[in-house]
């Protein structure tokens, strides 16, 4: 392909209709297969950081990663200096995607050749492309001319998609764009369906008032979500105060909540605002909010309808403004029919609920964050690189993940840390396999305490199919279940996702037992 070929392909998908991440995938692709490299990846700055955005003949899990400058000198010079930067096969800084090629996964990356160039938009550096050959002499003057020449079409790509990413934000949010941070789209990691519907959600709700109740399971991430939708909504710029309800002792709870005057009661030797008017003008995120009293549950729904609170002990009430955003990993349903939890409470906290997704649904996400963990664990520990077998990787794809993002955190790091203590050396490439993992099973199981009142549990285990036939059913089940729980048992809506007729699916859904 022809430098004007490339460059005509690059701009072509500029205007086209096209996903954010579908368009900077297509430019990658396009590099690599131009400049017949082994890997090409587009990384983003932030801070002192390069997140990788876009990869191309990488592992799966390198999109999970956050290459720290500090400790990747490759990159670091990349990003400091104008122009092309090459590397030649003999270049004593230490390469940061070794072991991570695809074609050479656990291998590494000793004789080749490497160039990258700093990428600037609206005058600021924006981030990095990077290449790299599995062969000497690949990256000659005509490779880096042409590399130099192709930085505007890159460029260019990059602020149409933070332009279309501002002019959504507008749409949304009825003018008011939200401040750009260093850590807008960093937090929350992974492109699968459940994930890319559920942040699209979360947008449009953020710049509403209205309370949200946040529903998921133990380990999901669900204060990482109500801090997304604090910072997008008009109320970013005021504080977030996290109350931790299971933690409130029932004596202290409403002093907590909503303050005491002087003398209310024994040691009260001043006035003391509460957590409401800590979050004065912001949110007020009541995480675990099934465990709170039934007598504060009384108190926080007055608060609710009327904006107002009172410090105990006080005679007078006092206005505030703050929205609440409410989480929780139990059935408020269940709470409300044993009389534990207030109806007309559960009523006002529910008026927009969103269910974060569990880990098992969300496919090849585990990679991508478990790549973020590995990273992690390399910087900790002094690896050289930290990488997973073929085998890790399928095991992790298929576990049941009970305790979700937060056990997978748990997996990697004693997994790290049991290959340092069965003598890995720290200047090789460690590989972590399905050995070191220390998973019980590979079944599809819902976790104990999982919202079975807003999708149906998946039960099938996937460990040992009797057969072919019996896998692929089970994975329809799965995809089936999780286009539901995310449209809210509304079938239409399914179909659509599952790009299937209304009818087809509730037979699809019969044949697999599945009650339409």
């Amino acid at each position: 392909m022809t430098i004007t070929a490339i460059h005509l392909l690059l701009l072509t998908d500029l205007v086209a209709d096209l996903p954010v991440a579908v368009r900077l995938q297509r430019l990658v692709a396009s590099l690599r297969a131009h400049f017949g490299c082994g890997a090409v990846a587009l990384l983003k700055l932030e801070e002192e950081q390069l997140r990788p955005v876009a990869v191309e003949g990488l592992v799966d899990d390198a999109l999970g990663r956050r290459f720290a400058m500090k400790d990747h000198p490759r990159l670091a010079a990349i990003v400091q200096r104008r122009g092309v930067t090459c590397f030649d096969h003999d270049s004593a800084l230490p390469d940061p995607y070794d072991g991570l090629v695809v074609g050479r996964v656990g291998e590494p990356l000793a004789v080749h050749d490497c160039m990258g160039m700093a990428l600037d938009v609206e005058g600021e550096r924006w981030g990095v492309i990077t290449l790299d050959a599995l062969e000497v002499g690949a990256f000659d003057a005509r490779a880096q001319a042409q590399l130099a020449q192709l930085a505007c079409a890159v460029e260019a790509a990059v602020r149409v998609t933070r332009l279309e990413a501002e002019i959504r934000a507008l749409r949304l949010s009825g003018g008011a764009l939200p401040a750009r941070g260093p850590t807008e789209d960093s937090e929350i990691l992974g492109q699968s369906t459940a994930i890319t519907h559920l942040l699209h959600e979360l947008q449009v709700v953020a710049d509403s008032e209205l309370p949200v109740l946040l529903l998921g399971e133990t380990g999901v991430g669900k204060e990482l979500f109500a801090h997304r939708l604090h910072r997008l909504s008009r109320r970013a710029g005021k504080p977030l105060v996290h109350v931790n309800c299971a933690a409130l002792p029932e004596s202290l709870a409403e002093s907590e909540l909503f303050g005491h005057a002087r003398g209310a009661f024994s040691g009260a030797v001043n006035d003391r605002p509460g957590r409401f008017e800590a979050a004065e003008g912001g949110t007020l995120l009541l995480d675990e909010v099934g465990e709170l009293p039934l007598s504060i549950q009384a108190k926080l729904l007055r608060t609710l309808q009327n904006g107002e609170i009172q410090r105990l002990g006080a005679d007078k009430p006092r206005r505030v403004d703050v929205r609440v955003i409410a989480a929780t990993n139990r059935s408020l349903r269940e709470h409300v029919r044993d009389g534990t939890f207030r109806a007309d409470l559960y009523h006002r906290l529910s008026v927009y609920p969103i269910v974060i997704p569990p880990l098992r649904e969300r496919g090849n996400d585990v990679l991508v964050i478990a790549g973020r963990f590995l990273e992690l664990n390399r910087a900790r520990l002094g690896l050289r690189s930290l990488r997973l077998s073929v085998g890790a990787e399928d095991a992790l794809l298929h576990y049941g993940w009970p305790g979700n993002v937060r056990e997978l955190e748990h997996v990697i790091s004693r997994a790290s840390l049991k290959a340092v203590s069965r003598g890995a050396s720290r200047k090789e490439i460690v590989t972590l396999d399905v050995d070191m993992l220390d998973l019980d099973s590979v079944e599809m199981a819902a976790a104990p305490g999982s919202l079975q009142h807003l999708a149906e549990p998946t039960t099938e285990k996937l460990s040992a199919p009797a057969s072919l036939h019996e896998l692929v059913e089970a994975s329809q089940r799965r995809a089936i279940r999780q286009a539901l729980a995310m449209h809210k048992d509304n079938w239409a809506a399914a179909a659509r996702q599952l790009q299937l007729n209304a009818s087809n699916l509730h037979k699809l859904a019969r044949r697999l037992g599945m009650k339409p």
